[in-house]
């Protein structure tokens, strides 16, 4: 079967309010400014912004906010098929404040974790070239189980699987049980995006580049590990070859960090799926990021994004 669809995103789509004051701590926040959010939707609107063919599979609330969500990805042109509006659940929101660095946030999550094993069918699967989703919706059930069911039947007729491992203990408080099934899912070798601050979290100490990448490599058997380093760049691992540490592109005006993360991952997964050499991938993704730091909420649409990005080399 061809694998027509480039890419499925499976997990949190949210109403992101982030602060309007700037590096204001939630405390401290009087406005917000709504927005859709959710870090696999985040990516499903970038890659659908690229050129590519996307699906979001994800669950909202029926009600005033999940409505904005439909509004917004259909606006985006962004195929909503897998997307189910939960009758119970109210969909979920997270507060998150304005700044250059890494957000506080306060999380009200519902309908989000709501993922139900057929709202992936198969033969979404038969044609999808990556399979691609987040610590953040491993994190409650009944969305870990299916996205672990959903995520080795995708290599079984495969797929490439990818993970955000965007962990923070507010959303998993138990930390043993999220290396369990973090460990689960990347036992289908998934390409693997991670930062300073998720592992800081994860591992409760600061671990050296080289040891995060050993325990992923060695201990979890991934191949390929993209470690983020904000404002310092990025360094990708491959098992059995020289890391490549590429400096972020300089941005004078950060306007707002939230989704930078997603850009850069958006950018590298959209240089992925076309073949292109993996420092090629890299610069692709800062790039990405660069102008998302450039832009609160969404990457503009004024400006044409997928040849800028393919003129990268």
């Amino acid at each position: 079967m061809k694998h027509t669809i480039d890419i499925i995103c499976v997990g949190e789509i949210l109403i992101d309010f982030i602060g309007h004051q700037a590096e204001a701590k939630i405390s401290q926040t009087k406005d917000y400014h709504r927005y859709l959010g959710g870090s696999p939707a985040n990516v499903a609107m970038n890659m659908t912004r690229l050129g590519m063919n996307v699906r979001m599979a994800g669950t909202i609330g029926k009600d005033g906010f999940g409505e904005y969500v439909k509004e917004k990805m259909a606006e985006n042109e962004v195929s909503t098929e897998c997307v189910r509006e939960d009758e119970i659940h109210p969909t979920s929101v997270i507060f998150v404040s304005k700044t250059t660095g890494t957000p506080d946030f306060v999380p009200f999550r519902k309908a989000d974790l709501m993922i139900t094993e057929n709202q992936i069918p198969t033969e979404i699967l038969e044609k999808t070239k990556v399979f691609h989703t987040t610590a953040f919706a491993l994190s409650k059930n009944p969305a870990r189980n299916t996205i672990l069911a959903k995520a080795k039947e995708a290599q079984a007729l495969g797929s490439t699987l990818s993970i955000d491992i965007n962990y923070s203990d507010r959303i998993w408080k138990d930390r043993s049980k999220a290396i369990e099934c973090i460990t689960q899912y990347c036992a289908y070798d998934p390409l693997v995006k991670i930062s300073e601050d998720d592992m800081d979290r994860l591992f409760e100490k600061q671990l050296s580049h080289e040891e995060i990448f050993t325990f992923f490599h060695d201990h979890l058997k991934v191949t390929t590990v993209c470690l983020t380093l904000g404002s310092k760049g990025v360094t990708l691992s491959r098992k059995h070859k020289d890391p490549i540490t590429l400096p972020a592109e300089k941005v004078d005006n950060i306007l707002d960090a939230t989704g930078a993360g997603d850009a850069f991952w958006s950018g590298f997964l959209f240089a992925y799926i076309q073949n292109l050499k993996i420092e090629r991938c890299l610069k692709i993704a800062l790039s990405l990021a660069a102008i998302k730091l450039q832009n609160v909420g969404r990457l503009p649409k004024n400006v044409d994004l997928i040849s800028r990005l393919l003129s990268i080399t």
